[in-house]
């Protein structure tokens, strides 16, 4: 049997992450291993605690969420890092947007059902994402602070295969679908995956989405 995914919740109300503890630790490959009532006893618990996965409140009192995720990736915290998934109250938040170009794997709304929120939590684990580009490319349009960015030159170091499985990648296509399209098999197109975030020196699919659309690279594959 695999170890449980261990979540860390930080959010300032009480009331909230009690509720998310009840249903998180609910699930049998799941659980909560701490509590955190803003960022900055986050950072402080994580190496404590090592969890896998943060639920991170966006705006608290004290350390906000931007701030904890701008600490957590630029080196406040030693030892393995966990993946973050952001929550927010409404949609275009700004916020979330800054968070997720600064390490976030992603954002969830605070009235999520229980089952998208369980599905988000593995997934994140596993590497993927938690939000579609599509949702993306809303979230950053409503980022004021964004300003365009020339194509940058270690774009030009990715091979002609490469910048095609970019493409469908940042477009949200899944391995498996990306070798459909291609056919390939899965194995080859994670080995790709995996050279291409090197390269442009990413961390995670999510971040490579970030990266297409700042520099107007997503979406430029076509279909045919």
């Amino acid at each position: 049997m695999t170890d449980p995914i261990r979540i860390l919740l930080t959010d300032d109300q009480a009331l909230f992450r009690a509720g998310l503890r009840v249903v998180l630790d609910a699930q049998d490959d799941m659980v909560v291993v701490g509590e955190a009532s803003d960022g900055a006893e986050a950072l402080e618990r994580i190496p404590e605690l090592r969890p896998d996965v943060v639920l991170l409140d966006m705006r608290m009192a004290g350390t906000d969420g931007v701030e904890t995720v701008r600490q957590l990736f630029s080196g406040a915290v030693e030892g393995p890092l966990p993946r973050v998934v952001v929550l927010t109250t409404f949609g275009l938040d700004p916020a979330a947007a800054t968070a997720i170009r600064l390490g976030a794997s992603g954002f969830l709304l605070k009235d999520t059902t229980p089952p998208f929120l369980f599905a988000a939590v593995r997934a994140v684990h596993e590497g993927s994402s938690v939000i579609a580009p599509n949702d993306l490319s809303q979230l950053f349009g409503a980022d004021v602070e964004r300003a365009p960015a020339p194509q940058p030159r270690e774009f030009q170091t990715l091979t002609d295969r490469e910048r095609i499985v970019f493409g469908w990648a940042s477009r949200g296509l899944s391995n498996a679908e990306i070798a459909a399209k291609e056919f390939v098999t899965e194995s080859t197109v994670k080995t790709q995956i995996s050279s291409i975030l090197g390269k442009l020196a990413l961390r995670d699919r999510v971040q490579l989405v970030v990266y297409a659309h700042d520099h107007g690279l997503a979406g430029t594959r076509d279909d045919g």
